[in-house]
């Protein structure tokens, strides 16, 4: 029997440890195969230095709502009595929330335009998305491509995560205990994801996946604040679920606090939302799955 070459068995030998593990599953409960990839390929870029504090400048500003008031619909949760237990008054479906002094929450705030070719650290914070009373809570989150994103049971109820992305794998996977998560990244920038849980027609949420830190959803009160970013020229883009988008330019110098306040009209309803169709501010009642 002829005996292998050393040199051509070393070849063999890199060749196997190159192509190996490409799509290795992390998490037990099964993880998007490409969140490791995601990740690591954030890793191998070279980040952009952080910015000096010295001269980090801030956006910050608020969003408000003119129009009749949006009192929405209440929600019926008599199938679920467990998350019922969890409001202190009757839940409501309200797509569109705006506070006493009509600012509006759940807005989507994020530099869209101004950072050029910069890349950034994917963020070694998880974020959690709570699926609590019913809900999905917060109704709006962000995360950068490739940062961790935990989808929480509190409830004891089954609830499921069908999120509905564009340009990212999507994932529908069922959890039916309290305690149970699922832990998930998205590979590419995407404004937004919308998420909904197929057993209770009523619960949604939105995801905003940025290439960037700089992002806040507003809220209650309509405000938003947006840390840290380099002296520049900016495009800042504010995304609702109901009412679409507006964008405006800002400038700031070093340690400079610049304002971007956004206005939404009821009558922006009508038009369409960057992620898909309008929605329909007349969102029929939820009904728990018999």
């Amino acid at each position: 029997m002829s005996q292998m070459n050393p040199t051509w068995l070393a070849l063999v030998a890199a060749l196997a440890l190159g192509c190996g593990g490409g799509e290795s599953n992390a998490d037990a409960g099964g993880a998007d195969a490409g969140a490791n990839a995601g990740a690591n390929a954030g890793a191998s870029e070279a980040a952009a230095p952080m910015v000096d504090p010295a001269v980090a400048a801030t956006v910050s500003g608020t969003v408000s709502f003119t129009g009749a008031a949006q009192t929405g619909t209440p929600i019926d949760m008599s199938e679920e009595p467990t998350c019922a237990e969890k409001h202190g008054t009757p839940a409501m479906n309200q797509l569109v929330r705006v506070g006493d002094g009509g600012g509006l929450a759940d807005v989507f705030v994020y530099v869209k335009e101004g950072l050029g070719d910069m890349t950034f650290p994917i963020p070694a914070t998880t974020a959690v998305l709570d699926q609590n009373g019913c809900e999905y809570r917060p109704h709006v989150i962000g995360v950068m491509a490739g940062q961790d994103l935990t989808i929480r049971n509190s409830d004891d109820v089954l609830h499921n995560i069908n999120t509905q992305p564009t340009t990212n794998r999507g994932f529908n996977v069922s959890q039916p205990r309290a305690g149970m998560e699922s832990n998930r990244s998205f590979n590419k920038a995407e404004i937004m994801i919308p998420v909904k849980c197929d057993v209770h027609g009523w619960m949604n949420a939105y995801i905003g996946v940025t290439s960037n830190p700089y992002y806040a959803t507003s809220a209650a009160d309509g405000s938003f604040t947006i840390t840290g970013l380099p002296p520049g020229e900016y495009v800042i883009e504010a995304w609702h679920a109901a009412l679409g988008v507006s964008t405006q330019s800002i400038t700031v110098g070093d340690a400079e606090t610049g304002t971007a306040d956004f206005s939404f009209s009821e009558n922006m309803a009508a038009g369409p939302v960057p992620m898909g169709a309008p929605v329909d501010l007349a969102h029929p009642e939820g009904h728990a799955a018999g």
